[in-house]
């Protein structure tokens, strides 16, 4: 009696403790979460358990049948327990010496896999019993079993029928044949053991197994088994592929993490809809990829050269050359639909595995010469021209103790040393052009087509530096700048991306669009949790805007972008490389599509006199933009109402005539075109008497 009544406490109190069922009322096992890009392919998958959750009736019938076979023959006869199932693999494994047979229901396994660890006591195994009891309660057959095909483990990462048919066989489910099902059946029972990937003659016995249990409990016939058994074992492992797009999938994450949360994150199988282009990221990979590595080999050569020429020379040897180590140079490039901001494209470094940094939009580096446009901004929309005349000569400037002085008398090399010798190093700047060469009066279409130092400082000492800055806010420039004078040669450290997205205000007629990278996103259920929309805000005039991408087309089709015309169609950019060679860029849009590509080394280290963003960056960016628009028709960039077009003489900026040795087809603002036919007799290369006395 009072073994009983101890035996009644002891079941009480089990009951009492069992995990409450009722939650499976709400009970959603972990998702995937998917990524999307603009053509709806997948990017990438966010899990912790890769499982989709899929209805019973999309379930093969033979794979239905087959786990009944393996793993519960009376489940749809039974209670939730099966003692003659029991006493059956007990004798089995008995007979045989070790665990060929469990004696667990489906029900019993749900119940462990959903509420208890794997740990082997006779407490959890009694608790197994009566939670598998209360489940058959209250729930069907039917929703028990889903439940299971769903939430089971099949191994290599895999939760869950459809994610194991993907795994193994790289089907969906609805897809597998009779002898794959087999093989999915058998797999539970020991992941590892039965594997096909890794142990296809452990599989193809565990199949065998399987399939004569069907045919034994009257699923299959024997003939169905026996040409089951004639399939060879063809599931192979699917080759890993580096994944595209990491670092942009890393930028949504810092995105989205903060405002779901990482379970429901990884766990809560959101659809992700994204405007990245995956035809355009994996032409954006590969092409820096190839340009990054073939520079690697080139530099390494160099500095193997210089190296060997100092050590044969006895010279000290500078100590970015003491190492032998090969130091990758890095690189990144974005892509952005510049009529809306959707990113297309983000590289934000070589590899992803060794470093996550993101060089498109966490790096501030010197954009040099790509900043440009912003001083040519300030001049186009205070009235000036792509033919006005600006003095490209040497300039001299002293430091008052509150701004930057142009020295008046400075105009030659022995006025400057003369005119600067009594300040003090840091109280004097006596700026460069990048090749140390002087063209003297040249049009603002050629200084920044050539990239002349000394045109952006004088237009920058003209209109001051805080006007620059100002024009390249509207544009869309976010990070810190200084109102100082070498502001005219981009020694203010931005990043890629706020660049890329400022250059596309001059594609979009003057309307700037915020980047953005998510479309709609949308809960397990289809419901939509938020959606994006370009926001927008028009911060030039489209006459404005226009001049500078006529100015900017010059850079490619007579300036430092020159490579980019094998791009055959019309582009316009900037290329830019800064005072110590540590940054090569070139930004640059079509109508369609506007990149911004960069490379130089994380460590600052200079990238050397011989390279130059022209030789270097420029011909990647143009395989990237080639390959991405493959199959898109080329169109002109649109010309907006108040904008006119006069055929000037490239040297002087006054309407050419047919003597003239280089004409161009510039842009103007209506009313500003020049209206004087060009003075000077090319022959002769001689200014008219009168002018020269001028």
């Amino acid at each position: 009696m009072a073994i009983w009544l101890l035996g009644m406490v002891i079941l009480h109190q089990m009951l009492l403790d069992l995990p409450d069922i009722d939650s499976l009322e709400n009970y959603t096992p972990p998702l995937i979460t998917r990524i999307y890009d603009i053509h709806d392919d997948v990017i990438t998958e966010l899990f912790t358990e890769r499982r989709t959750v899929i209805p019973l009736n999309e379930i093969p019938i033979n794979l239905q049948n087959a786990v009944l076979a393996t793993e519960d023959e009376h489940f749809f006869t039974h209670w939730g327990i099966n003692p003659r199932g029991i006493v059956r693999a007990a004798l089995a494994n008995i007979r045989h010496g070790r665990v060929v047979e469990g004696g667990s229901t489906i029900t019993q396994q749900l119940s462990k896999v959903l509420f208890f660890t794997q740990q082997k006591t006779l407490s959890r195994k009694l608790r197994e019993f009566l939670l598998a009891l209360q489940l058959e309660h209250h729930y069907s057959k039917e929703e028990i079993f889903q439940l299971y095909l769903n939430q089971i483990y099949f191994g290599s990462g895999a939760y869950g029928v459809e994610a194991a048919a993907r795994t193994f066989f790289g089907k969906h489910v609805k897809e597998l044949t009779l002898p794959e099902c087999a093989i999915l059946a058998g797999l539970p029972r020991s992941p590892r053991t039965y594997s096909p990937l890794t142990n296809p003659q452990n599989a193809y016995r565990r199949r065998t197994w399987v399939l004569s249990r069907m045919r034994r409990s009257g699923f299959i016939t024997p003939r169905e088994e026996t040409e089951a058994n004639q399939v060879p074992i063809n599931s192979q492992k699917i080759p890993v592929v580096p994944p595209v797009g990491a670092y942009f999938v890393e930028y949504l994450r810092q995105i989205l993490e903060p405002k779901y949360g990482e379970n429901a994150l990884y766990q809560g199988g959101y659809t992700i809809y994204t405007t990245l282009d995956l035809k355009m990221q994996r032409a954006g990979e590969a092409a820096m990829n190839k340009s990054l590595a073939e520079f690697d080999v080139q530099a390494t050569k160099d500095r193997a050269q210089q190296l060997a020429e100092l050590k044969k020379q006895k010279k000290l040897i500078p100590s970015p050359l003491l190492s032998t180590a090969t130091v990758k140079v890095q690189g990144a490039l974005v892509g952005l639909d510049p009529r809306t901001g959707a990113i297309r494209a983000m590289v934000g470094g070589r590899e992803f595995k060794e470093s996550q940094f993101n060089r498109v939009y966490q790096a501030q580096r010197q954009p040099g010469s790509a900043f440009k446009p912003f001083v040519w901004l300030a001049a186009m929309d205070d009235g000036m021209t792509g033919a006005s005349i600006v003095d490209d000569d040497r300039a001299a400037f002293y430091n008052d103790g509150r701004d930057w002085k142009l020295l008046e008398s400075a105009t030659d090399a022995y006025a400057i040393a003369a005119a600067t010798a009594p300040f003090p190093s840091d109280q004097a700047w006596v700026p460069q052009d990048w090749d140390f060469k002087y063209f003297g009066p040249v049009t603002l279409r050629t200084g920044l087509a050539m990239s002349r130092n000394l045109v952006s400082i004088r237009l920058a000492d003209h209109f001051g530096p805080q006007a620059i800055m100002d024009y390249a806010r509207k544009c869309g420039i976010k990070s810190t700048l200084e109102p100082v004078l070498s502001i005219a040669l981009g020694t203010e450290a931005l990043n890629l991306l706020e660049i890329t997205d400022a250059y596309c205000t001059f594609a979009n007629g003057g309307i700037r669009s915020e980047p953005y990278g998510i479309l709609r996103i949308e809960d397990k259920n289809g419901k939509t949790l938020e959606e994006y929309s370009p926001q927008q805000t028009v911060e030039l005039s489209a006459q404005t805007a226009y001049l500078m991408t006529d100015l900017m087309h010059a850079v490619v089709t007579e300036g430092t972008g020159r490579r980019a015309l094998e791009l055959g169609r019309p582009a316009a950019g900037k290329t830019g490389t800064n005072q110590d060679l540590r940054d090569l860029w070139f930004v640059g849009f079509t109508p369609e599509l506007a990149c911004g590509a960069w490379m130089g080394y994380d460590d600052f280290t200079s990238m050397g006199k011989k390279f130059t963003a022209a030789s270097k960056v420029v011909p990647w960016w143009t395989d990237f933009m080639k390959k991405s628009l493959a199959g898109t028709p080329a169109r002109n960039f649109a010309v907006p109402d108040g904008i006119v077009f006069a055929k000037i003489d490239a040297q002087t900026g006054y309407l050419a005539l047919p003597s003239c040795p280089k004409v161009v087809l510039q842009a103007f603002k209506k009313g500003t075109e020049p209206t004087e036919l060009c003075p000077i007799d090319h022959a002769a290369q001689q200014l008219p008497e009168k002018e020269t006395e001028e």
